[in-house]
Formats: structure tokens, C-alpha cells, sequence
């Protein structure tokens, strides 16, 4: 079992930056992929970032290239999501998700485990 919990979110103006993290629980989380997706109100949850198990590669959605980066600490259980030059159009519920393979996937429904979500809001 794998328990997640985001944290990090909260209120930036546009162009500021945040830096997510998701803390998860488990013997095996060094062995999983994690991502990154997000829901804003109203719209379905949409793929952000995605990270394999060794960190050595990663995959991003167009809005989020040159902007979002997201890297692990293996030795901390974490994953990160820095976000810079944020924009209001960015605001929405980010969740991290883990799941039991070691590549990464920008598909939602190959996930395992999800966290709660941190909300994210950019104002202009």
C-alpha cells in the first residue's frame, strides 16, 4: 500500500513560481512511476508530469514544458513539482499519483494510488 500527501500549494500571482511536494509511505515507492495532474473547477483532471522510478526520464504536457519541472528524492520519498511563470490558467486541484510500475505514463486510469490534492491559485 502506498499512502501520498501533497503539499506546497496555495496562492501566487502570475509569473510567480511554487514548488509542490508528495510524500508518500510505502516499502516499494523508490520502485514506482509517480506523476503529477491536475483539475481545475468544472474541466476533467488533465496530466501535468510525469517521472519513472530511477528519475532518469521524464515526461511532460505541452502547457507545462519550459515552465514545470518535476524531480524524486528517492532517499526522502518525495516528488517534486516546481512550477514557474505561473499562470492564472494554471490555477486548479494538483494531485500526485503513484503507480506499480517503474515507467511513468501520462494516462490517468494506469495509476494505482492518488493523493488528496493541494490547490494551486494564480491570480493576475
Amino acid at each position: 500500500q502506498v499512502h501520498l500527501v501533497e503539499s506546497g500549494g496555495g496562492l501566487v500571482q502570475a509569473g510567480g513560481s511554487l514548488r509542490l511536494s508528495c510524500a508518500a509511505s510505502g516499502r516499494t515507492f523508490s520502485s514506482y512511476g509517480r506523476g503529477w495532474f491536475r483539475q481545475a473547477p468544472g474541466e476533467d483532471r488533465e496530466f501535468v508530469a510525469v517521472i519513472s522510478a530511477s528519475g532518469g526520464s521524464t515526461s511532460y504536457a505541452d502547457f507545462a514544458k519550459g515552465r514545470f519541472t518535476i524531480s524524486r528524492d528517492n532517499a526522502k520519498n518525495t516528488v517534486y513539482l516546481q512550477m514557474n511563470s505561473l499562470k492564472p490558467e494554471d490555477s486548479a486541484v494538483y494531485y500526485c499519483a503513484s503507480r506499480i510500475r517503474s515507467s511513468g505514463s501520462n494516462t490517468e486510469r494506469t495509476y494505482d494510488y492518488w493523493g488528496q490534492g493541494t490547490q494551486v491559485t494564480v491570480s493576475s
